[in-house]
């Protein structure tokens, strides 16, 4: 790297953070803190001579991107003529000075732009203060337009001021942060650093408003449901347990609003919807986080069937506003979005995928022998047939699932909030949605008859005595709940941030949340 692309000052070291060199003889953390004691000593200076280093209300009235939009193809001739003067606030993300004059690059929210800072076209004292100037730092500039002999676009400072004194090394340059673990710590620093990490969490802010609008225009209702509960439930899972003080009682971070948003549809509001944090005390992969956000949703007078032709028309419209097309690339695969998508039932796939012999179907102890060799960690004397299917599913054909894939028909033993099938109660009126390997939905007709439903429950009851930490409570206000009547309905959850890490292509859970549990900083 060329001195000259960088502003190089001395100061009590013999370089300074702009000139984009490390030093090679020092370790990260020795080089950071020289750089830190440099820059509190300038900050020091700049109170000394009555400038503030952290200063309020300097607002810019213009954006970077906005700027190159309405004067990106606008003459040389033509912005010469113009007097008028335009205001930028930002980040120093890179500085190239010769001497008198300097270039900076600027960014902003929307995007960066350049500054040419000159002696002369800006007061002394301002000129004196610009040439303390790191990068990092934020500044606030205003002046008109002009283009340079490259013909850049550029803002000519007439006014400059440092808006924040930064006080902390950015990354080098041209290597980014590229340490996984300190990317996902220091989110913030993160986002400065690779422009493509804040790309990933526009699109994610994207496709939640979307999905939102998705709802909305279909007269849904958007709700918000309790955080805490008094009885874990809506899902087999291990919750995380707190405490109410004044109250003195336990109370559960939600592992599903689920039992919460039907009671709404028992007072009335027949279409209801959240997107929300849902939490689980259970392991950390690349697929799962403690705390995730999932998309709820329930429709009085559907189906599952319904929610199927619902699923697939918002997830195809999601890929074509995310990805522009029906036809999107994950981890070097083609996935296609383009309903309808294709459904199998329960058993049928794992004949169909995971190449199961009949045997392993119609028989309890060859389900249970497989389910050996394969590694499963089951209880003999505490799973039924299907509860061991539904174990080797997960196994042989879950991960053969790329393109989107409805499983239909599960077993009534697995799904203890969902309506049997009419044609037979072994099985419920469910689907399960995989892409990619991964599951993205669930979704079933709901069960609304509380003496089935109770009956369920004292199920569950009976396999938490035996050892099951995962399986449900029982719930008795949710029982009087359904005995004031549900109408007929349909409801379903999405993995919000899994389908964000297909859509933008993320092969880590952790690379879609901005800040991922993590172990303590060592």
């Amino acid at each position: 790297m060329a001195l000259g692309e960088y502003n190089c000052q001395t100061t009590g070291l013999t370089l300074r953070l702009c000139s984009g060199i490390a030093l090679k003889i020092m370790s990260a953390s020795e080089e950071s803190n020289q750089y830190r004691e440099l820059r509190l000593q300038k900050m020091k200076e700049m109170r000394e001579k009555g400038i503030n280093p952290y200063p309020n209300g300097l607002t810019p009235k213009n954006l970077a991107q906005k700027l190159n939009e309405e004067f990106g193809k606008t003459p040389k001739e033509e912005l010469e003529k113009s007097s008028h003067e335009y205001s930028l606030a930002g980040r120093v993300m890179a500085v190239r000075s010769f001497g008198k004059a300097a270039f900076v690059q600027l960014q902003d929210r929307s995007g960066r732009f350049q500054v040419f800072v000159q002696k002369g076209s800006i007061p002394d004292e301002a000129f004196e203060l610009f040439k303390t100037l790191d990068v990092g730092d934020f500044i606030y500039v205003e002046g008109p337009l002009f283009r340079t002999k490259t013909d850049e676009l550029t803002l000519k400072a007439h006014i400059f001021r440092i808006a924040v004194k930064s006080l902390r090394l950015l990354p080098e340059k041209w290597h980014g942060l590229t340490d996984v673990e300190t990317r996902y710590r220091q989110r913030y620093v993160d986002l400065l650093a690779n422009p493509q990490v804040r790309e990933t969490f526009i699109a994610r802010s994207k496709i939640i408003q979307s999905i939102r609008e998705f709802f909305t225009v279909r007269d849904f209702l958007e709700v918000e449901t309790p955080m805490m509960h008094p009885i874990p439930g809506g899902a087999a899972a291990r919750p995380f347990i707190t405490h109410h003080n004044t109250l003195d009682m336990d109370l559960y971070l939600r592992i599903a609003p689920e039992l919460y948003l039907k009671r709404l549809v028992v007072g009335g509001l027949e279409r209801v919807f959240e997107i929300n944090r849902n939490f689980r005390n259970e392991g950390i992969s690349i697929q799962h986080n403690p705390e995730f956000t999932m998309l709820e949703f329930y429709q009085a007078y559907a189906t599952y069937e319904d929610l199927i032709e619902l699923t697939q028309e918002l997830l195809a419209s999601l890929a074509l506003k995310v990805r522009g097309s029906h036809e999107v690339e994950y981890q070097g695969k083609k996935i296609n979005f383009a309903p309808p998508f294709k459904r199998i039932r329960f058993l049928d796939s794992l004949k169909e995928i995971g190449g199961l012999p009949d045997e392993v179907l119609k028989s309890r102890d060859a389900a249970f022998q497989l389910s050996k060799k394969l590694d499963l960690k089951l209880k003999h004397d505490q799973e039924g047939h299907l509860a061991i299917l539904t174990e080797i599913f997960e196994k042989t054909v879950e991960p053969k699932l790329i393109d989107p894939t409805f499983i239909t028909h599960y077993p009534t033993e697995v799904s203890p909030l969902s309506r049997k099938n009419d044609q037979d109660p072994n099985f419920v009126d469910r689907f399960e949605l995989f892409i990619y390997g991964r599951e993205i939905a669930n979704a079933f007709s709901e069960l609304n008859d509380p003496v089935d439903q109770k009956e369920r429950f004292l199920h569950q009851v009976a396999s938490r005595e035996k050892g099951d930490d995962e399986a449900m409570h029982l719930d008795e206000d949710y029982i009087r709940a359904l005995e004031y009547g549900m109408p007929p309905t349909a409801g379903e959850g999405i993995g919000i941030d899994r389908l964000v890490m297909i859509l933008t292509d993320q092969a880590s859970i952790r690379d879609v949340i901005l800040f991922p549990q993590l172990r303590p900083e060592k």
